[in-house]
């Protein structure tokens, strides 16, 4: 069935298109292009029918319809439930690394509408635009359909400081939805993913975009110029822009009871691979290394019982945070993401974890995923 969603509404932020017109230049040219997407569930493919109905991937065969004379690679580094405030520590190692000449970002429905989230995703599309491979960046906001909810006031703060293009479907598909125009269940089971319907639409807001830009190709763009800078001076006390993800790979903690998990892992949507693990109170892991934030990432798991820490920054007991490896959900084991404290002194900071309860019929061990240092 087709739906008019109104496309045109979808631009809520015009930004600058010196980039996204440089990248379609070289593909008109039959130059080799990436395009890459970095999201939640949503990007990833959560609740298509396969990856060739997923939103992304239809924005990339827009592009190969488009731009036939090149090759275009496609990375889709989408992880369903993960938040801005991860996607800064894991961009350079799951899509800058490609060199990518196209990116599309989106977190609007994982992260929540606050200050704290404006600074990680500002964080995030410094670290991106800024990148040594100057992609083209695009934002993109999805929506809630059973209440029009989202992170856009924030994130749009940001488009606009950084003079990025941004499109929502909270100005286009929401308003539909809503109304009745279009009943909710035609296009997502669950009021936040999209089924194949709901994935086409989501495209079709998308490449209306990249439409505009490509009939407008020819006109002068000007490059970014901030006042003769790359980036404009941060919005927020960006203190995510730098953040490293310490797995068993790339650190070397002191272990007492903490056990590296060596498995290979099958690709990045395996999530709990690369980490440590512990069954028993007392169990400890101690870190040190530089930053001015830190973030804990671990399993939730719904095998319970299984064990409960705690997370202590520079012997700070009166500050710890319970890290409880039991998941109240059903859907499934939740990487789970706890910030531990933000905003501190420029220095090396020590991080403990430690195993605070266990029990004699714990099904699987805790397990830490990652430790993250935040700094600008």
């Amino acid at each position: 069935m087709a739906y008019n969603v109104h496309p045109e509404k979808g631009m809520i932020n015009r930004g600058n298109w010196y980039r996204i017109k440089k990248c379609m230049k070289k593909a008109l040219q039959g130059e080799k292009i990436t395009v890459g997407f970095l999201g939640g569930s949503i990007t990833q493919g959560s609740l298509s029918s396969t990856p060739e109905t997923c939103y992304a991937y239809l924005v990339y065969e827009w592009w190969k319809n488009k731009f036939p004379k090149s090759e275009i690679t496609f990375i889709n580094a989408g992880i369903g439930g993960t938040t801005s405030q991860f996607g800064v520590s894991r961009v350079e190692e799951h899509l800058l690394k490609y060199n990518p000449d196209f990116v599309l970002i989106e977190f609007a429905v994982n992260d929540d509408n606050t200050e704290f989230f404006a600074e990680t995703y500002e964080g995030l599309v410094r670290r991106t635009l800024g990148d040594k491979c100057s992609p083209a960046l695009m934002l993109m906001n999805n929506v809630r359909y059973d209440n029009g909810v989202n992170a856009q006031e924030m994130h749009l703060k940001v488009a606009k400081a950084y003079e990025l293009p941004m499109v929502s479907m909270k100005s286009t598909i929401w308003p539909e939805v809503e109304s009745g125009r279009i009943p909710n269940r035609e296009i997502t089971p669950d009021d936040l993913h999209p089924n194949d319907a709901g994935h086409k639409l989501v495209a079709q807001v998308i490449t209306a975009f990249l439409e505009d830009v490509y009939e407008g190709i020819e006109t002068e763009e000007k490059p970014f110029d901030f006042g003769g800078k790359i980036l404009p001076d941060p919005i927020t006390a960006n203190a995510y822009e730098k953040s490293v993800r310490y797995q068993n790979f790339n650190s070397s903690p002191e272990t007492k009871g903490f056990a590296a998990d060596k498995a290979p892992q099958s690709d990045i949507r395996d999530v709990f691979r690369n980490g440590w693990t512990a069954w028993k109170t007392g169990d400890k892991i101690t870190f040190t290394f530089d930053c001015t934030g830190v973030a804990v990432q671990y399993r939730k798991s719904v095998k319970q019982p299984t064990c409960v820490a705690k997370a202590v920054v520079d012997g700070r007991e009166n500050e710890a945070v319970i890290l409880d490896g039991n998941f109240d959900e059903d859907w499934g084991d939740c990487l789970y993401i706890d910030t531990v404290t933000k905003h501190m002194e420029p220095g090396k900071h020590t991080v403990e974890i430690t195993i605070i309860e266990s029990h004699d019929k714990d099904v699987v061990p805790f397990y830490l995923v990652s430790v993250i240092g935040s700094d600008s």
